[in-house]
C-alpha cells in the first residue's frame, strides 16, 4: 500500500532501470508497482527468503550486501539511473548502502526514512529525495477519514492533488461562474462523470451535483474548497 503511493512521486521516464535495495513490504510494493509501468527494477536484498519471494515478479532479485561497494559494483548497480533505499529498521545499513551509491554515482538516489533525523543525515550524505512513508501515510489518512476527500496526494511543498465530491457551491454552474480559483486558490483539473470518460476542465465545464472533482493546490485550500467554505 505504501510503496504502491510512494510510486506517484518518483519523476522516471518510461523504460528507465531502477535498483530497489531492501524488499520488505515497501521496496518490495514499489518494485512491483515500477514493473507494472514498464522499469526493469532489480531487487536487492541480504534475506534469501525475500529474494526468492521476489525472484519470479522482478526482472532481477539478488541477494547481496548493500553496504559492500565492491558487490554492489560487481552486480553493475552503477549503471542504474535510478536507486531506491527502501531499507527500514537497520539506520546503519540504510545510510552506508547510500554511502556506496553516491560513490558509485548513482544521479538519482531515494531513500526512506523513518524519521526525521534519519531523513536529514541521508540529505547530507547524498539522498535526492526522501520519502517518509509511514508519517505521510498518517496525513494521507487524516484527510481521508473527515468523508470529504476520497483520494489524496500531497507533495513536499504542501502541494495537493485530490478527489472529491463536488461541493454544493459548485453545483449546476460553470467554473467560471463558481470562481472556484478566485474564491479558494485552487483549480479543477478534471471531472469525472458517472458512466463517463474523465474530462479536463475548462471555464466553460458546467459541474452537476454528483460529479467527482480532480483538484490541485494548497493542501488547506483544496480542504476548504472540499468543506464548501471559503479561504480566510
Amino acid at each position: 500500500m505504501l510503496g504502491r503511493i510512494f510510486t506517484e512521486q518518483f519523476a522516471f521516464s518510461k523504460g528507465d532501470s531502477v535498483v530497489v535495495i531492501g524488499l520488505g513490504r515497501f521496496g518490495g510494493s514499489v518494485s512491483q508497482s515500477l514493473m507494472r509501468l514498464g522499469h526493469d527494477v532489480m531487487g536487492i536484498d541480504k534475506n534469501p527468503d525475500l529474494v526468492q519471494l521476489w525472484a519470479d515478479r522482478l526482472t532481477h532479485a539478488v541477494q547481496a550486501d548493500s553496504t559492500n561497494e565492491a558487490v554492489m559494483l560487481q552486480l553493475g548497480v552503477a549503471d542504474f539511473a535510478h536507486a531506491i533505499v527502501g531499507i527500514g529498521s537497520d539506520l546503519a545499513s540504510s545510510l552506508m548502502t547510500l554511502m556506496v551509491l553516491t560513490e558509485l554515482g548513482i544521479k538519482d538516489i531515494w531513500v526512506k526514512a523513518m524519521t526525521q533525523e534519519h531523513g536529514q543525515i541521508a540529505q547530507r550524505i547524498g539522498a535526492h529525495h526522501v520519502v517518509y512513508p509511514e508519517a505521510d501515510m498518517g496525513s494521507r489518512v487524516a484527510h481521508l477519514i473527515t468523508g470529504r476527500l476520497m483520494d489524496f496526494i500531497e507533495f513536499e511543498d504542501g502541494f495537493a492533488i485530490a478527489k472529491t465530491h463536488a461541493p454544493p457551491l459548485t453545483h449546476n454552474l460553470r467554473l467560471s461562474e463558481s470562481h472556484v480559483r478566485e474564491k479558494f486558490g485552487v483549480t479543477v483539473v478534471g471531472v469525472k462523470r458517472a458512466n463517463e470518460d474523465f474530462q479536463h476542465a475548462t471555464p466553460d465545464t458546467r459541474i452537476l451535483p454528483a460529479d467527482l472533482l480532480i483538484v490541485s493546490g494548497p493542501t488547506r485550500k483544496i480542504e476548504s474548497f472540499a468543506a464548501g467554505t471559503k479561504k480566510k
